[in-house]
């Protein structure tokens, strides 16, 4: 009696006898199975001993019986062991779309006792490598689709390298799987969960807790061995691990979807009819998605199933009615509850149909899991009464990995057993059963995803913000409060999808300039003012966008349907409206009816990726192009703004930000034009130049458009507004400069214009220029009260390589002549093509045929082969990037070469660049010492279309052209074969370098193929000066030390064909990281040399005679190095019988410019330098290299 008198009052209990005989019933959960508790690999084995031909797991048209997934299973165990090493308890971290290949990788991953760890595709780049940081994996399986998702400093293994290259001969290690000893405490697996303190945590689980799970799951009959699983979970989602590892363990068949799969209920809804589903695991608002669909299209398909397991969120009764009326009376339905730290579910309840419903309970502990509800100080609560679940049994985790400290918060040991506290409040009924209330804290469920508020508070307060508070708005939505008072939504959300899972990305975020506040200082939820998901951006009627064609029309009225609006601006983010992935996937289904779409055209990522109205449209139209031949239709404008980046485009973008991302130069793809003055009596306006300058820019869109990455690394290209330009009155892209009357300092100011590090910025869409440089002249009327420009003044304009191509020119200089002569702006046409048109229409154009071409074309080559030219200095194997320096030359053709060029040209009906092209391959073969494949890049204009002649933009193509030769060929075969090359590739030059690399699972940043061009060009005098209202200006050439290196070797011939000039020459453009001026300038003359042999009469054969001889007996050597050939000392050694031809001696060359003799030797002969230079003799080697080619 005193020991009770003593006792503080919060211990007094107020439990009835029959509550706590109830409490210990429902705790009476202990069971015996079968067989002791192994590891998963070991239950996997088992069930393929019992099943070994029946189907284990199927996707679509692929599938794999028991034994062909062992099988699959131990060649990648064994490549783990073998290849890397992968030892007990090492982190395996996985990260692959739906497919055969995640089930073989789980599996394989248990097989060797590494750790399962796995990471979604769909988190960002950011997130993904906090992840592999926290885990400190070994490696991370992926596939070629994710692994450009990974640094390359992260080792990483590609599923497609291992399973298509089988190893035959594998059987001989199986025995090596033995050796690996896992027992059931090591951990099986690590799933993520949000953390509170922004640090997401992870939640290890060992063999035991799951196994544990799955026999507690199989006892209460909620799937066996004769069932047919669907397996729809998100990996980031601990239930995909029971979905998989479930089935494989118990000897069910697993039917997966393809990826995106779940977004599609139609394509779901057939799965589960064709596969006759038996089992079926969702959350309660996916459900319902389902059986609307099967409501509206009097479906029957889920009349397969045994049973439904709802589980991750709160079910409604609502949702149990609906299951009632469209699920068979002969489907149990599961209503589940399980944090993932005890593993995957701890409770149950089977729904009663025939009872009258009023709340949907999460049910009684299962099968060897103890359940307690307890008040703030631990004691049990009586029944009805609000408390703390707290979780027992085999089922609980083995502690957050590496957080010992939020590991021991979590756990507490209560009578010896051990429990995890939940943090969720639960009450009891009068029949033992539990009822989910809601959390002690601010965790959250949405959508079956766990999510701490304070993970997104914690990333949104890294974005300079004051505070913020992020709360769940009726079941649906997240809403982020913040208080600021200069920052954006948009920055807000870009950063939140830059380091979040696109499930923790709020739906709306609401600036306050102060959050409201109680007494004791804190945050006041309870005072925020409801989110209004409508009116941010729809009230304002200047900012509102109205659809402009028909296809916006119907999304505009499909998406008013469902947000319930009158009106909706087209460029609004369907987010900031309250949108979620429930209502990407009602929209998808929406499309697919509206525009009688086909199932796998439209892409569910590609919705959530464009979230507006405008991008819905725009996917919209591509899908159903897809469908015609695009050819076949005139192209027109489609009113959009923002887009994919072209092809060409991206590859520019790329090739700056990648080989020459290092560059001191940073104007690597300027296009520089410069006129000049010509005319004492001649005269311009800058102010009139100024407004046609703009007028220019207005009516090309490329020419205000600026490119950037999104946050899926993605190049976008985005139109910025004409009212920009025409209001800019500062424009900044117009300066002019004074200076002396000195060339030297003229070509002083161009090179510093050129080089300057602001010239350009592709993310502000800054992409042309036009500098005004003026002679500083006594006599120069230009003045302080006079605009006017006079003789030898210059107009230098500089556009990105990115939006202009050569092409380009002839359109600019036309507009802007005709917009100076006008002195008026050009009326905007909102119904022309524009460039961005272009880019649309490109990516949706059917290129499969294309593809084929290339796989041939480049079947067999080694594209990373690298060309053996007479290069001075390699490049550092550690660092491939380039200078963009050059070595140039060029050489001139005398008029007879000129002459025989073209009429050899004309008489067998060739191109000048297929001749071109021959000759240079002729050259290749002869210096690469009959290296006979030969594989270059040139280029393509890719003006393929009427409606591409005159518009501003870049289109030009980049191509490798392979070619293979026979050495016994004449020089007219090769031409022959070279023009049947050409005209092969002609008809497939539109398809873009990216894809060919991307199929042959190769990248743009070090190609050697690449670093080789070609490319023949024909100018002419007559169109190429400018002039502005009857002045002409004429065009004036860039010196050759501006050039700039884009390749390693790069040859252009150019024909100048104007009467009075008629000129061939040939530029050489060579990288200085790698080649020496003099090294370019004795290419060029043996490359001219060449040309003399085949065109010249002077030749020692006739140029007929010379194009029918092999090009095998063409020669390099130039006539003073034949002087310099006999020259050549040589010296017999002593007391040898052996002797060697000479031409053998290159294979073993020692020579150091250090000491005073240099040796070319083969075991019997040496060369001395006589009265000649070490210099000369380095000359010398070069010859007797090529002469002994």
């Amino acid at each position: 009696m005193d020991s009770q008198m003593n006792k503080p009052i919060y211990e007094i209990s107020l439990s009835l006898p029959n509550e706590r005989l109830l409490m210990q019933s429902i705790n009476n959960t202990e069971v015996s199975f079968a067989s002791p508790v192994t590891c998963i690999h070991h239950e996997f084995v088992c069930q393929v001993m019992k099943y070994p031909q029946k189907l284990a797991v199927e996707l679509d048209e692929q599938s794999l019986t028991y034994s062909e997934l062992l099988h699959y299973v131990q060649l990648l165990s064994l490549n783990l062991l073998n290849e890397y090493h992968v030892s007990l308890g090492d982190v395996i971290c996985q990260c692959v779309e739906r497919s055969l290949s995640m089930v073989i990788g789980i599996m394989a991953i248990e097989m060797v006792g590494g750790v399962y760890c796995p990471l979604s595709p769909r988190d960002p780049p950011h997130r993904l490598y906090t992840l592999i940081q926290q885990t400190e994996c070994r490696l991370i399986l992926a596939d070629y689709q994710t692994k450009t998702k990974f640094n390359d400093d992260i080792s990483s293994l590609i599923y497609d390298s291992i399973l298509v290259n089988e190893n035959r001969e594998y059987s001989v290690d199986i025995d090596r799987l033995s050796d690996v000893l896992v027992i059931s405490e090591n951990i099986a697996y690590i799933v993520f969960t949000s953390g509170s303190t922004g640090i997401p945590k992870g939640v290890q689980i060992c063999h035991r807790n799951l196994m544990a799970c799955i026999d507690s799951l199989v006892y209460i009959n909620l799937f066996s061995n004769k069932d047919t699983m669907i397996q729809m979970a998100s990996c980031s989602y601990d239930v995909h691990v029971q979905e998989i590892i479930g089935a494989l363990t118990v000897g069910a068949s697993i039917i997966t979807l393809h990826p995106e799969g779940n977004m599609d209920i139609e394509y779901v809804i057939n799965v589960l009819n064709k596969k006759a589903i038996s089992y079926l695991q969702s959350v309660p608002a996916y459900v319902n998605n389902m059986l609307e669909y099967v409501e509206k299209n009097n479906s029957s398909s889920l009349s397969t199933l045994r049973t439904l397991d709802i589980g991750g969120e709160k079910s409604t009764v609502q949702l149990m009615e609906k299951i009632h009326t469209y699920l068979s009376q002969s489907t149990s339905v599961w209503n589940l509850y399980g944090p993932a730290e005890t593993t995957v579910d701890c409770t149950g309840h089977i729904i009663d149909r025939c009872a009258n419903i009023t709340n949907i309970p999460i049910g009684r502990s299962l099968p060897n899991y103890l359940c307690l509800i307890m008040d703030q100080h631990q004691l049990s609560c009586v029944t009805n009464q609000k408390g703390e679940l707290f979780i027992g049994g085999m089922g609980v985790f083995a502690g957050y990995l590496g957080r010992d400290d939020l590991t021991a918060k979590a756990c507490i040991y209560i009578n010896n057993d051990l429990f995890y506290r939940t943090g969720d409040l639960v009450q009891m009924d009068n029949k033992g059963l539990i009822h989910y209330v809601g959390r002690k804290d601010y965790q959250i469920k949405l959508h079956g995803q766990r999510i701490e508020l304070g993970e997104i508070e914690q990333c949104l307060l890294r974005a300079s913000i004051s505070a913020c508070v992020v709360i769940k708005w009726n079941d649906d939505h997240l809403v982020a409060y913040v208080q600021s008072s200069n920052i954006d939504e948009k920055v807000l959300r870009e950063h939140c999808q830059s380091n979040l899972p696109p499930h923790m990305t709020p739906s709306l975020f609401v600036i306050l300039d102060k959050l409201p506040l109680n007494a004791n200082g804190k945050i006041d939820r309870k005072l925020l003012p409801p989110p209004n998901f409508s009116s941010m951006h729809l009230t304002n009627p200047n900012e509102l966008l109205l659809p402009m064609n028909e296809t916006e029309i119907i999304i505009h009225q499909i998406w008013c349907d469902l947000f319930k609006q009158n009106q909706i601006s087209t460029n609004t983010n369907i987010f900031t409206l309250g949108g979620h992935s429930l209502i990407i996937m009602q929209l998808f289904h929406r499309y697919k009816t509206e525009f009688n779409l086909e199932t796998n055209s439209l892409s569910i990522t590609d919705l959530f990726q464009h979230p507006t109205i405008i991008d819905h449209a725009q996917l919209i139209y591509q899908t159903m192009a897809m469908t015609e031949n695009v050819t076949d239709y005139h192209w027109s404008s489609l009113h959009i703004m923002k887009a994919k980046a072209s092809f060409a485009q991206e590859r520019i973008y790329l090739d700056e930000q990648i080989r020459f991302s290092s560059s001191n130069n940073s104007n690597m793809y300027a296009v520089p034009m410069i006129y000049r003055i010509s005319s004492i009596n001649d005269n311009l306006s800058v102010l009139r130049l100024q407004h046609a300058f703009q007028s220019v820019i207005l009516k090309h869109q490329v020419l205000r458009t600026a490119l950037s990455l999104d946050i899926n690394g993605t190049i976008i290209q985005h139109c910025l507004d004409a009212n920009v330009i025409i209001n800019d009155k500062n424009f900044s892209r117009f300066p002019m400069i004074n200076l002396s009357d000195e060339e030297h300092k003229q070509n002083e100011i161009v090179r510093k214009i050129l080089n300057q590090s602001d010239l350009f910025d592709l993310s502000k869409g800054h992409v042309i220029n036009c500098h005004i440089i003026c002679q500083d002249q006594l006599n120069h009327s230009f003045t302080q009260n006079n605009d006017l420009l006079t003789k030898d003044d210059l107009i230098l304009f500089t556009v990105h390589h990115a939006c202009f191509d050569g092409a380009s020119t002839t359109t600019f200089i036309r507009d802007l002549s005709l917009a100076y002569q006008s002195n008026d702006m050009f009326s905007i046409d909102d119904n022309s093509l524009q460039y961005i048109d272009y880019s649309i229409h490109e990516h949706i154009v059917d290129m499969t045929l294309s593809q084929e071409f290339w796989l041939l074309e480049l079947k067999g080559y080694n594209l990373a082969r690298q060309l053996s030219l007479p290069v001075d200095r390699q490049r550092s194997s550690i660092n491939q990037q380039r200078s963009g320096l050059a070595s140039s030359t060029q050489i001139t053709f005398d008029n007879e070469i000129c002459a025989s060029f073209l009429n050899y040209a004309s008489s067998h009906h060739l191109t000048l660049f297929q001749l071109g092209l021959s000759i240079f391959y002729v050259f290749l073969f002869r210096f690469t010492h009959g290296d006979n494949d030969l594989c270059i890049s040139s280029i393509n204009s890719n003006r393929y279309r009427s409606e591409l002649v005159d518009m501003i933009g870049m289109f030009v193509s980049t191509l490798p052209f392979r070619v293979e030769l026979d050495a016994h060929w004449s020089f007219d075969e090769v031409v022959k074969y070279v023009q049947e090359k050409c005209l092969s590739i002609l008809e497939h030059s539109h398809y873009p370098l990216q894809h060919i690399l991307s199929d042959f699972h190769l990248n743009q940043s070090s190609l050697s193929f690449l670093e080789t061009m070609f490319d023949f060009v024909s100018v002419s005098n007559e169109g190429s000066d400018l002039c502005l209202n009857g002045v002409n200006l004429e065009q004036v050439s860039l010196q050759e030390s501006y050039e700039m290196a884009k390749f390693d070797f790069s040859v252009t011939f150019v024909y100048n064909s104007s009467p009075d000039d008629n000129q061939l020459s040939c530029s050489f453009v060579c990288s200085r990281d790698l080649f020496d001026e003099k090294t370019v300038l004795t290419l060029s003359q043996r490359f001219k040399y060449l040309c003399e042999q085949i065109f010249s009469s002077n030749s020692m054969e006739k140029p007929d005679d010379t194009c029918s001889i092999s090009i095998s007996q063409l020669n390099l050597i130039l006539l003073d190095e034949m002087e310099e050939k006999r020259d050549l000392v040589f010296c017999r050694q002593r007391n040898i019988t052996n002797e060697g031809r000479l031409f053998l001696s290159y294979n073993l060359l020692f020579r150091d410019s250090f000491i005073l003799s240099t040796y070319f030797f083969w075991q019997t002969h040496v060369l001395t330098y006589g009265n000649n230079s070490p210099t000369k003799y380095c000359k010398i080697e070069s010859m007797m290299y090529i002469w002994h080619s």
